[in-house]
Formats: C-alpha cells, sequence, structure tokens
C-alpha cells in the first residue's frame, strides 16, 4: 500500500486546526507526519490529530536523539503509542548541529552511535524491561518505564548516507529520507532494503502546487541554500555525487556572497529537490518517487508566495479510487 501523508501543523496556532485536520482524512490522506526544529514541538500536534482525525496514522520525521534524555523520550513515545494504539510510528535522527548544538546547547557528538543506542534503550523500555545499561552514548540505571504499551510502534530512523541508512534496515523498521530527488531514491532505499526485507521508506517531500516557476525557482533556491549549507545535508549530496554542481555555492556561500551563492544554484536542482507545477504535475512527480522506492510520501508545503496552503493541501489531495 503506498501511503500518502501531510506535514503537520499548519500556520497558525493548534487549537485552531481542527477542521483543517479532520479535512485530510476526507481528502484521501492516509497520515500525518510531523517534525520538530524551531515550531511545536513533535508529539503535541500529533496527540490531537489523534483525536480530531483517527482514521489517520501518525509519524513523527522526525525528533532528534540529542535533545530528549533516555527516560523522557521514552515517556513521549510511549504516552503516543497509547494514545493512538497501532497507528503511531516513531520517527528519530541525528538531526543536525544547527538544532542541536546551536539552539539546545547539547554537544552534536557521535551522532550515529548516539542514534543507535536510543533506539536499542526505546526498544528495551516500550518492552517493559527494566534497563540498566551502559550504552555507548549514555549510561541508564534501573529505569522501568510506568506505561504500558501493547502495540510496539514502528520505530523508523532518518538516514542520509550510507551508515545511518544500513542502521534503519538492520535495527529500525525502516528509514526517514529527506531532500533528495525521486532518482536519488532508488539508491538510498536499495541500501536499507539490503539490511532488511519488508522496510519502510517514508520520504518528506516539499512541494509547491504552483504554475510560477520565477516564484518557485527564487524562493525554492533560498530553502535549498538554508539545508545544504547544513553540514550533514552537505555532506549527503556530497556523497549523491553533486559537489561539482554545488562547490560554487557552498565558496560563495562561506565567503559570505549569499546572493552570489543563490546565483550558483542551478535551476534543475530546484526542480529535482522541490516538486511543483500544477497539481497534476506534482502528483506525477510524487508517484516517481513511490516508484524509485518510497512506500509513505509525507508532503510538506514549501512556502512560497502566492501559494495557500490550504488550498494547497487540496490541490494535491490523492487520487481517488
Amino acid at each position: 500500500m503506498k501511503r500518502y501523508g501531510m506535514t503537520i501543523p499548519f500556520p497558525g496556532p493548534l487549537h485552531a486546526q481542527r477542521g483543517a485536520i479532520e479535512e485530510l482524512a476526507e481528502l484521501g490522506y492516509t497520515d500525518v507526519w510531523s517534525a520538530e526544529a524551531m515550531g511545536e514541538d513533535g508529539f503535541t500536534p500529533l496527540a490531537l490529530a489523534s483525536v480530531w482525525a483517527p482514521s489517520l496514522r501518525l509519524g513523527t520525521a522526525i525528533v532528534p536523539a540529542f535533545t530528549r534524555a533516555p527516560a523522557v523520550m521514552a515517556q513521549s513515545v510511549a504516552s503516543l503509542a497509547t494514545a493512538a494504539p497501532g497507528r503511531f510510528a516513531f520517527g528519530i535522527g541525528t538531526s543536525s548541529n544547527v538544532i542541536v548544538e546551536r539552539w539546545n546547547g547539547v554537544p552534536f557528538e557521535k551522532p550515529y552511535q548516539r542514534v543507535r543506542d536510543m533506539v536499542r534503550f526505546l526498544k528495551a523500555a516500550l518492552a517493559g524491561e527494566k534497563v540498566t545499561e551502559d550504552y555507548e552514548t549514555f549510561s541508564v540505571k534501573g529505569f522501568r518505564l510506568g506505561v504500558h504499551v501493547d502495540e510496539q510502534p514502528p520505530i523508523v530512523i532518518a538516514g542520509l548516507r550510507e551508515g545511518m541508512l544500513r542502521l534503519a534496515g538492520r535495527e529500525g523498521d525502516g528509514a526517514v529520507i529527506n531532500w533528495l530527488s525521486a532518482d536519488d531514491v532508488a539508491r538510498v532505499a536499495a541500501i536499507v532494503h539490503d539490511e532488511g526485507d519488508g522496510k519502510e521508506i517514508v520520504a518528506r517531500l516539499f512541494v509547491v502546487p504552483s504554475d510560477d516557476r520565477a516564484t518557485v525557482l527564487a524562493e525554492g533556491k533560498f530553502a535549498i541554500a538554508a539545508y545544504l549549507n547544513v553540514p550533514v545535508y552537505r555532506a549527503f549530496h556530497e556523497w549523491l555525487g553533486r559537489g561539482d554542481v554545488l562547490q560554487d555555492h557552498w565558496d560563495l556561500w562561506a565567503s559570505g556572497d549569499r546572493k552570489g551563492a543563490l546565483e550558483k544554484i542551478p535551476d534543475h536542482l530546484v526542480d529535482e529537490l522541490i516538486i511543483h507545477g500544477a497539481p497534476d504535475e506534482c502528483r506525477a512527480h510524487i508517484d516517481r518517487y513511490f516508484a524509485n522506492g518510497v512506500s509513505t510520501a509525507a508532503l510538506a508545503i514549501l512556502p512560497v508566495t502566492g501559494v495557500d496552503p490550504t488550498q494547497a493541501v487540496r490541490d494535491l489531495a490523492p487520487r481517488r479510487g
């Protein structure tokens, strides 16, 4: 089954979003996925959606492995898993040095090991075990989760390069992927499946249902620059083979020439990384991600001048039948 999700929350206060989230189910969306960076936390919007639209599956894409201590992370995951049994998938990842270190004051050290350790701890804690363990990146002494979780939520691990993708396939129930082209998916998904069959591939896809190509190109380049100058994403796109395409951009960005750096992002890269155009063109582009190995599309409406997010959600609704 291809799952067709939407990123929440939408712009505006959470208490006012019931109607919009209820409409997602009516429009044929199967999932809602949250993120956690500088806005709302990853769990509260999903808790609201679990009540407002009980047919939707809930997922985090993603919660950083660094910004909650192990016991608190287990409590948060267990709370949502018991609020929506069988309907919650927990997505966890390293996040980035910007979010972890600059914004939260936590050293961004041994990211691979931190995610691995947190996944192993969560599996034990959610299974009801009393955990006393010296993991590589933290220690837990005598913790037993005080919440009984009947249905263990699947854990999907955010992966960019090979190490994390293999971890997702080996120790997770699948992977969360982000900021890549439809053609990139085949390479990335194959690594996950090398480690285990039947793994879910969740792709966070940035979408702009707009025919205003000039605006999408201009504003899309800002969005690309905001991500691809973060070290983990730069390394990802170098690994994907875009080093030559983006080197001039990175050099100018590092020198402080933001305008010149944006001009060095080629238009074709916006076309590859941001889904845009008329709604049917967007759906056709999304279908390419599915064809190359994505099992769950978590759409995110990229804020672009002239695009109404409410109408965009309606325009992008999955085809019926």
